[in-house]
Parts: C-alpha cells; sequence; structure tokens
C-alpha cells in the first residue's frame, strides 16, 4: 500500500498522534467552546488539503498548524457573529479581532515554555516578578550568589522570549 492516498494518510496520521493533544487544547483555551472537536476535526481537515504546504520540520509544522487552528476559531466566531442563535449563552467564544487571538497564542506558548524551565530558573521568576523581589533578596531568599540569581534570570527570559517569538 504504497500510493500516494497512503503516504498521505500516513503523514496525516502522524501529524494528529504529534500535534493532536495540545491543539485540542490549544482550541479549547482559545474557543472558549463545547466545540472543540469539531474545530479541532475543521483544522485536521484543511491540514489533509494543504499537506504539501505543511513544513517538513517538527517546530515549522506545528506553527503553521496552530496558525490554522487560530484561523478556524476566528471563523468560527465570525460565523456565530453572522447568525446569532436563538438563545446564546453569554461567552461562548472569543472575540475576533486580532490582538485578543494573538494573545490567547502568546499565553499558551508562555505557559508552555514556563513548563519547559528547570525548577531553578521558574524559581527565579517566581521570586523576581510574581513576588517583585530584587535580585539581592532573591539571592538572600534562596541562599545562592547575586551572580547565580542574574544569569538564572538572563536565560529564563531568554527561553520564555524565544518560545514566545518562536
Amino acid at each position: 500500500m504504497s500510493s500516494p492516498e497512503a503516504a498521505h494518510d500516513d503523514q496525516l496520521r502522524e501529524l494528529v498522534d504529534r500535534h493532536g493533544p495540545r491543539l485540542a487544547r490549544f482550541i479549547s483555551v482559545m474557543a472558549f467552546t463545547q466545540d472543540t472537536d469539531d474545530l479541532v476535526q475543521e483544522t485536521m481537515i484543511r491540514a489533509w488539503r494543504n499537506l504539501d504546504a505543511i513544513p517538513t520540520d517538527d517546530q515549522a509544522g506545528r506553527r503553521w498548524l496552530f496558525t490554522v487552528a487560530r484561523h478556524v476559531v476566528i471563523d468560527e466566531c465570525r460565523r456565530r457573529r453572522a447568525r446569532p442563535v436563538q438563545v446564546d449563552p453569554p461567552g461562548d467564544c472569543v472575540t475576533a479581532d486580532d490582538e485578543t487571538a494573538s494573545t490567547a497564542v502568546a499565553n499558551v506558548a508562555l505557559r508552555e515554555a514556563l513548563s519547559r524551565l528547570s525548577k531553578a530558573h521558574r524559581e527565579v521568576l517566581t521570586e523576581t516578578f510574581v513576588e517583585n523581589r530584587s535580585p539581592v533578596e532573591v539571592a538572600a531568599r534562596l541562599g545562592i550568589p547575586i551572580g547565580t540569581v542574574r544569569s538564572r534570570l538572563h536565560y529564563a527570559l531568554r527561553a520564555l522570549r524565544d518560545a514566545v517569538i518562536s
């Protein structure tokens, strides 16, 4: 079974296996709706129709897929606004302006990046930005040199910036 259709099916199956769960979480956070499965399915249909356009690099492929998902959610929100249901529960989807959608995408990327940081880096970030402590206070509180605090802060912020920008 080495037909082009079988190769396309395998490519789509691999895409779903690799990115499906994250994509579903992303859509559910962004859409605030019970139609997450439908939106994931629509995203995958668009991916299937454009399999040749999806970058082969894992990171680039995921960005492509999440961009398509973002557009699917925005399209759904616009469709609901154009044809409102008789009884529409409040807050069933996000606003469709690009700033809100971009913020949702950035928040998901930031959460993922934070979860990938080491405990030491997260601890310094929390002490500095959440607890609003100076690097000197953080060093004293954690019992580590001030240079270590500054170094961890630098590398943690760089990792977060790279994750959100890419």
